[in-house]
C-alpha cells in the first residue's frame, strides 16, 4: 500500500484487489454528466494524471452499446435508431465489467465511434484499479442489477431546453449530424426515451444536481 495525495491531502492508495468506491452519474442527454465527472476529477487533482496512476477514473456507459445488425446500422445512419432505449445497451457486459472493477481487476473497454455508430474494438481503454470509479450515462440507474452495484448515485438534472441547446451543436460539430437529423432524432427518440426510461430513475439518486456543472454550489459539496 503506497502513500499518495489527492487534492493536496495525504491518503493511502487502494491495494490491488481492493474494491473501489463506485459512483453512478445519470441524467438526460447533454445534461452535463461528463462535465460533472470532469469537475470531480479536477477537484481531486486527478484530471492530468497518467491513466495507470489515477486513483479516480471515469467510464462512459456509451462504451457498452451493443453491436448493431446491418439493418440497424442502416437505420442509425438515417437517424432512425433509438440509442436511448435500454435495448441499445449490452446489460450483461456492463454488469460483468463493473463487477470485475469492484473485484479490483484490470479491465479493458472499447471506445465508441459516434460518427459510425459502432464500438472501436481495436481502440481499447484500459481501466486500472482505483480508489474511486465514476460510471456515467443516460441509463446507468435503469438496470436493477447494475444499479445495486453503486455506492453512491448522482443524477444531473438539467432542463430539456438547455439540454437540446447543447446537443444540437455537439452532434453537428462533433458527430457529423445534420440539423434535421438531430431534431428528428430528439423528438422521435431522445425526448420520449428520457421521459419513459431516464427521468423515472431520478428517484434512485442519493444526490440530485440541478443545472449540472453550472450549479457551482452543489459542485462544491461533491
Amino acid at each position: 500500500m503506497s502513500d499518495t495525495r489527492l487534492n493536496g491531502n495525504r491518503k493511502m492508495s487502494a491495494p490491488e484487489g481492493k474494491s473501489p468506491f463506485l459512483i453512478g452519474v445519470a441524467g438526460g442527454t447533454a445534461s452535463g454528466k461528463s462535465t460533472v465527472c470532469k469537475r470531480i476529477m479536477e477537484k481531486l487533482g486527478q484530471a492530468e494524471i497518467d491513466n495507470k496512476q489515477r486513483q479516480v477514473v471515469c467510464i462512459a456507459q456509451d462504451s457498452f452499446y451493443r453491436d448493431l445488425t446491418p439493418s440497424e446500422i442502416a437505420k442509425a445512419a438515417k437517424g432512425q435508431f433509438n440509442f436511448d432505449h435500454p435495448d441499445a445497451f449490452d446489460e450483461t457486459l456492463m454488469k460483468t465489467t463493473l463487477n470485475d472493477i469492484l473485484a479490483g481487476k484490470i479491465v479493458t473497454i472499447p471506445t465508441y465511434d459516434y460518427k459510425n455508430h459502432a464500438l472501436k474494438k481495436n481502440e481499447l481503454l484500459t481501466i486500472y484499479p482505483a480508489d474511486v470509479v465514476l460510471f456515467e450515462g443516460i441509463l446507468v440507474f435503469y438496470f436493477p442489477e447494475v444499479r445495486k452495484l453503486f455506492h453512491m448515485k448522482l443524477f444531473v438534472d438539467t432542463d430539456s431546453d438547455t439540454r437540446l441547446a447543447r446537443r444540437v451543436p455537439r452532434d453537428i460539430n462533433e458527430r457529423g449530424r445534420s440539423l434535421d437529423q438531430v431534431l428528428n432524432q430528439y423528438m422521435n427518440f431522445v425526448k420520449p426515451a428520457f421521459e419513459e426510461f431516464c427521468s423515472p430513475t431520478k428517484k434512485f439518486a442519493d444526490v440530485i444536481i440541478p443545472r449540472g456543472a453550472d450549479n457551482h454550489e452543489d459542485s462544491k459539496r461533491l
